[in-house]
């Protein structure tokens, strides 16, 4: 999926992959990545998986976190990005970034074509792939939309408000909860589990905007 390159004053100190759905960081012991420094909080930072998406939230932690400069509570990681803790920088590097699907943000007030369809990628040779399948947007500004799932991870909402993603797998789609303190609800139940298993016709509410997952 991806790997964390953590460096002091320009000397790579250890490398990570991420192979958990989360990974804590901080300066006590029973951390995943511990970082020995009083600028580090004893439990500073978590990251977590949701398909290829890996997000970075802070703690709460005392001098916070930082991505490529800026202070962050919880935020998407791009490749290459830089996360700083103290005086640690933490480089971020996914290692086919290929396979991995851009942010779709539903944004009030945007045009329809705000809502942008993304550039397209061929599945990976030899990997079996699902019947093709788009989201068609219901309500709101980008209402009549199509958007094709051509990549291994769509994630769609608004950052801060409401996330959540659809994973193409060899058996299906499925519907992942990302980001946000209500639930979206796939044909008006909202998603209790971590994930769900998309149909043909579902309808998806997702940060006040409906849709409907279409595939075959």
């Amino acid at each position: 999926m991806g790997k964390l390159v953590v460096s002091l004053d320009g000397v790579v100190i250890k490398e990570v992959q991420l192979t958990k759905d989360k990974t804590t960081l901080g300066r006590r012991p029973y951390n995943d990545i511990v970082i020995d420094n009083l600028a580090v909080s004893g439990e500073h930072a978590v990251l977590q998986m949701v398909g290829a998406d890996v997000f970075i939230e802070d703690l709460n932690s005392t001098n916070g976190t930082y991505i490529n400069g800026k202070a962050i509570k919880k935020q998407l990681l791009a490749n290459n990005d830089i996360v700083e803790v103290g005086k640690y920088k933490i480089k971020f590097l996914l290692e086919d970034s290929a396979d991995y699907e851009k942010t779709m943000i539903l944004k009030p007030g945007a045009t329809p074509s705000g809502f942008g369809l993304p550039s397209a990628f061929g599945a990976l040779p030899g990997t079996p792939a699902a019947a093709p399948a788009a989201i068609k947007v219901l309500t709101g500004v980008a209402a009549g939309r199509e958007v094709s799932l051509t990549k291994v991870v769509t994630t769609v909402g608004k950052p801060g408000v409401q996330v959540a993603s659809i994973t193409k797998r060899p058996s299906g789609y499925v519907f992942a909860h990302v980001e946000g303190a209500a639930r979206p609800t796939v044909n008006g139940i909202p998603l209790t589990g971590e994930s769900i298993a998309l149909r043909s016709g579902d309808l998806i509410e997702l940060a006040g905007t409906q849709m409907q997952f279409i595939q075959g």
